[in-house]
């Protein structure tokens, strides 16, 4: 039998206990006031098969430790699935690159009639266009060409080329997405190494464009099955995860066929949403890039979705 001191007792602790359950809750409840943001999430059951339905109510967003508001979560389908592809080759890998054209010409003639396919080389840090965006995808896919290979001079930085094809090529469409499909080894002959600036600007360019990337290792001679490969492979795997694309890789060297892992890049782009919620303005004239994190609480569903949206600064 428990003593009178101890039963005046109870009442005190269940006071603490509740009270301090309070900013805990409190976290919970998502933030409502800010700007809308929206950020192209992708989802996949296992291993690329399709996924469960998922509604607005399954998605959650985290600032920090902030919950913010889901508002909106559309499917990217039909009308609202409009999609624009840039399918990016580095001039440096290898021709042999050829044997693989039948499954990306396959692949691209494939794509809905409402995605709009580019064909863009990287070179000397910048982009040659082959294609630009067309939605008739035979004649765009009658531009693929063989890459020159080391033989024809390296391409110093992919990222240096993907930075320029966003900036200075490809003007944002609102309402369509914007998705680009990298074929490189990665290797940055500017900065080899961990530490890259040049990776590091490129990411940045990427998450405030809204651009979803994907990437298929296709190793070169001189690094294939290096350090250095790895090196350059882990900055494709970072650069993919990162702005929620797909990256695809059969260890350090070039996949012997394309045509599986486009497969696979397809069941992606057909899976994917448009999600919108509200987050804090930004304090800051031009905007920032925030982190957050969207994940389900959904079994058999994998979200792939960026680390960072750019959200907006002050109103004028």
């Amino acid at each position: 039998m428990l003593k009178p001191s101890a039963l005046l007792a109870i009442p005190l602790l269940l006071a603490i206990l509740f009270f301090s359950e309070v900013p805990s809750n409190a976290q919970n409840q998502p933030v409502t006031s800010g700007v809308p943001v929206s950020a192209v999430v992708t989802v996949l059951g296992p291993k690329f098969t399709a996924p469960p339905p998922l509604a607005k109510e399954d998605m959650i967003v985290f600032e920090g430790k902030d919950r913010l508001k889901v508002t909106g979560w559309t499917q990217a389908q039909g009308d609202k699935g409009s999609l624009q592809l840039a399918i990016l080759i580095d001039n440096s890998v290898s021709p042999t690159l050829g044997t693989q054209f039948d499954d990306l010409k396959h692949f691209i003639n494939a794509q809905p009639r409402n995605t709009a396919v580019g064909i863009f080389y990287a070179a000397n840090g910048t982009v040659q266009t082959a294609s630009s965006f067309d939605r008739n995808h035979e004649a765009v896919a009658k531009k693929l060409r063989l890459p020159f290979g080391r033989a024809g001079g390296d391409s110093p930085s992919i990222y240096l080329s993907l930075a320029d094809l966003v900036k200075n090529h490809w003007p944002a469409s609102p309402g369509v997405r914007r998705e680009a499909f990298v074929i490189s080894s990665g290797v940055d002959r500017l900065n080899p190494g961990v530490q890259d600036p040049y990776f590091d600007a490129t990411l940045d360019t990427v998450q405030r464009a809204g651009v979803v990337v994907h990437t298929i290792y296709a190793g070169g001679d001189r690094f294939g099955g290096s350090f250095r490969g790895d090196i350059s492979q882990g900055k494709l795997t970072q650069l993919t995860s990162e702005s929620g694309g797909q990256g695809f890789f059969q260890a350090l060297s070039t996949p012997v066929s394309f045509g599986p892992y486009l497969n696979q890049l397809d069941m992606a782009l057909h899976n994917q949403y448009v999600l919108t919620f509200i987050a804090p303005r930004s304090t800051k004239r031009k905007g920032e890039l925030r982190e957050i994190k969207i994940r389900t609480e959904q079994h058999n569903a994998q979200i792939s979705a960026p680390s960072q949206v750019f959200v907006p600064g002050p109103q004028n």
